[in-house]
């Protein structure tokens, strides 16, 4: 059992480093329609549309940078998450040769690559338990470094943007946010953003949003109505594919809120690049179904 799952696991790398999600996919194709033809933006995304379809037919990685593996696990009560755990590792370890996988994992003292993909926080990952099935879930994220480092923090008010403990003041946050990456994060951005507290908190919700399809509408209406206003802006910008200028600078917004302390109010403005890689397993019996 335990062989077949870390077979699964690499083929899961596999699929999230090789093959963009159909709903990303989709949208890059729309946005194309809306550039300008003979334009820089234009040109951008067809480079990566076709970089995408190589890709995918060559079984090699979209990009250079396949990220840092990020893991969303719900098991069944019965499973053992240590024993979970030493199966992810394996995998990346096995998944890094194969695939193969940069090797993103450097100890920041020593400046020592492990070489596997495996170390202190990597991968990352976060489990949650579902009594009512039998069957394994992982959700994996390959988050790109680029887009990770041009995340913000804010603490609310903001007396430099003006921002309140309201709507308005996440709004602000979310477009200083897109204003201070430009470009360099390798736009089209998926824009992920999480209110509440506390900050490590907000932090992990957020960037959980980017398992979020795009196009799915937050359950709460105000968030709705502000994702909405908040795409149209950000695109108003002109800072465009690959920071390029166009029209298309995101290609969606999502927004989460958590319960936070009276006395904190954090926004965290978490980005994801046009290579959104993600990708699902269901396992369970041996068997393993792909998402």
């Amino acid at each position: 059992m335990k062989n077949a799952l870390v077979d699964a696991l690499v083929d899961l790398f596999r699929k999230a480093a090789t093959q963009l999600p159909q709903d990303v996919l989709a949208a890059l194709e729309a946005a194309l329609k809306e550039e300008e033809p003979g334009s820089l933006g234009r040109d951008a995304l067809f480079t990566i549309l076709e970089n995408v379809r190589l890709a995918s037919r060559q079984k090699k990685p979209i990009c250079q940078d396949t990220g840092t593996p990020v893991f969303y696990i719900s098991r069944p009560k019965t499973m053992d998450e240590d024993e979970i755990r030493q199966t992810i590792l394996e995998a990346t370890r096995k998944a890094t040769k194969e695939v193969p996988l940069r090797a993103n994992a450097v100890d920041p003292v020593s400046g020592e690559n492990t070489w596997d993909n495996v170390g202190v926080g990597r991968p990352q990952i976060y489990f949650e338990t579902d009594a009512e099935k039998s069957e394994i879930r992982f959700d994996l994220l390959l988050k790109g470094g680029g887009s990770e480092n041009i995340g913000q923090m804010y603490f609310l008010p903001d007396e430099e943007l003006g921002a309140q403990r309201n709507l308005e003041g996440i709004r602000r946050c979310v477009l200083d946010a897109v204003f201070k990456a430009q470009g360099k994060g390798c736009p089209p951005y998926i824009v992920s953003a999480c209110v509440g507290g506390p900050r490590d908190a907000v932090a992990r919700v957020a960037k959980k949003g980017f398992l979020r399809p795009l196009g799915q509408k937050s359950e709460r209406s105000e968030l709705v109505q502000l994702e909405e206003r908040l795409l149209r802006e950000i695109n108003e910008l002109g800072i465009g594919p690959a920071g390029l200028g166009g029209k298309t600078t995101a290609l969606a917004v999502h927004l989460s809120a958590i319960h936070r302390h009276p006395a904190s109010f954090f926004v965290d403005v978490s980005f994801g690049c046009w290579a959104l890689r993600r990708a699902s397993l269901r396992f369970s019996k041996g068997e393993a179904v792909y998402e």
